[in-house]
């Protein structure tokens, strides 16, 4: 084998090989690849996609990469639960000790945010002590104890896929959905769940703008799942709004506490709970109530619980920003429109996201939202509260607001995208 006639087959459109495919993945991941080389087939991949028998056997390959992770030692049925990323999208915080209140073990392995898209780890780090980095042997005694875990994956798993999704993020290529579901879902099958549940995030917010696109990720995602044996089903959900009234760090985890504690913004609420049950019936577990584990404190026991078992402090004050700029309505009438994507950028620019990897991120930064679609606003009245620990960052920030809502006039009528847009199993 070698590197130029695999570009090559997939630059002229052709179909890549199980041995090319093999080869290619291994190689790189050995570092016989040069990251100039793999970029190259990244963006044919991009360019020209691949059909379903390449996704599986490039997915297949980088779980060969790494280690699998094995959950038969456990008592309970083990469910997972993947969002494709989003603005304020703190949903795995009350999902995973909501679904472990209701009968299933949940091993949430999470990522950190990216550019307008926030992470679960960065989110929990926040509070005082907690700890993301876990051995496969913590994971499993938090799993056990506990029954629920949210800790970042380790390098064992899918190395090839570390690797790679560094390479397509600095190459403009990870929009490629062929190597977005075979990055998911590589992971997630080598970690050993039983079944799983994907967001699929669709919207300006949301790596997937369109429907279409997020139906075609869907089920390529979902066919990779079924063939590997792992129940699988997916929700595509609307991001064209930011979820909840906060996007940061801090912020979101205050709440998500909210929510645990029974109350929280309609939206987080409504799409816990819908994710909740699709977890619950694919993992078999048909008589839970999830709401009923919300109103009755069971949820929060399980977070207070998940929490101080990876070191971190359940009752510890939560970071919070040194200055505030509040952002007002300009006019009066019904606010139609908040832009997901340009309250991302905003949180992003105040310091609660990373342009790479290494970069650090402020607990306490991001935005707070006075106001959603459909709402009545008045002239003047706050509209968002912009955190940050550098005031300079404001004018950065506010500069990605200027287009980001529209405000018709009062009395106008307005009918709100439901949350969940479809269902693909």
């Amino acid at each position: 084998m070698d590197v130029i006639s695999v570009i090559r087959t997939k630059r002229d459109r052709g179909e890549l090989s199980p041995q090319q495919i093999d080869w290619v993945i291994d190689a790189y991941t050995r570092g016989e690849v040069a990251d100039e080389q793999m970029s190259a087939l990244a963006m044919a991949i991009l360019l020209n996609g691949m059909n379903r028998t390449e996704i599986a056997r490039w997915t297949a390959a980088m779980i060969a990469s790494g280690e699998r992770m094995n959950f038969d030692a456990l008592s309970r049925p083990t469910a997972d639960k993947h969002s494709t990323g989003g603005v304020g999208d703190k949903i795995t915080l009350p999902l995973a000790p909501l679904v472990a209140a209701c009968g299933a073990a949940v091993p949430q392995l999470s990522g950190r945010g990216l550019g307008h898209t926030g992470g679960t780890l960065d989110k929990l780090e926040s509070i005082p002590g907690w700890r993301a980095l876990l051995s496969n042997e913590e994971m499993l005694d938090v799993l056990g104890t506990t029954g629920a875990v949210i800790c970042a994956a380790g390098d064992g798993l899918a190395p090839a896929d570390k690797k790679l999704y560094a390479l397509r993020d600095v190459t403009g290529t990870v929009e490629a959905i062929p190597l977005i579901a075979s990055s998911i879902m590589s992971k997630k099958i080598a970690e050993g769940t039983g079944s799983l549940v994907l967001d699929v995030k669709v919207g300006t917010g949301a790596f997937m703008k369109t429907i279409e696109d997020a139906r075609e990720l869907a089920s390529t995602m979902v066919a990779l799942g079924t063939d590997s044996g792992v129940k699988t089903v997916a929700l595509l959900t609307d991001m064209s709004t930011p979820l909840g009234l906060t996007a940061g760090n801090a912020l979101e985890v205050r709440e998500s506490v909210e929510v645990l504690a029974g109350g929280g913004p309609a939206d987080v609420v409504e799409l816990t709970l819908a994710l909740a049950r699709e977890m619950l019936d694919a993992a078999g577990i048909k008589d839970a109530d999830p709401a009923k584990a919300l109103a009755d404190g069971s949820a929060m026991d399980v977070w207070r619980r998940m929490i101080a078992a990876q070191g971190g402090d359940p009752d510890a004050t939560l970071p919070v920003a040194r200055e505030q700029h509040v952002v007002t309505a300009p006019a009066s009438g019904v606010l139609t429109r908040l832009d997901a994507y340009d309250v991302g950028i905003a949180a992003w620019r105040l310091g609660a996201g990373r342009a790479r990897k290494e970069d650090p991120v402020q607990a306490g930064a991001g935005v707070e939202i006075h106001a959603k679609p459909g709402d009545t606003v008045t002239a003047g009245q706050p509209l968002l509260t912009l955190h940050t620990d550098t005031p300079e960052k404001f004018d950065y920030a506010l500069e990605s607001l200027g287009a980001a809502w529209d405000i018709a006039e009062p009395g106008t009528d307005f009918t709100a995208t439901p949350i969940v847009l479809d269902r693909i199993a």
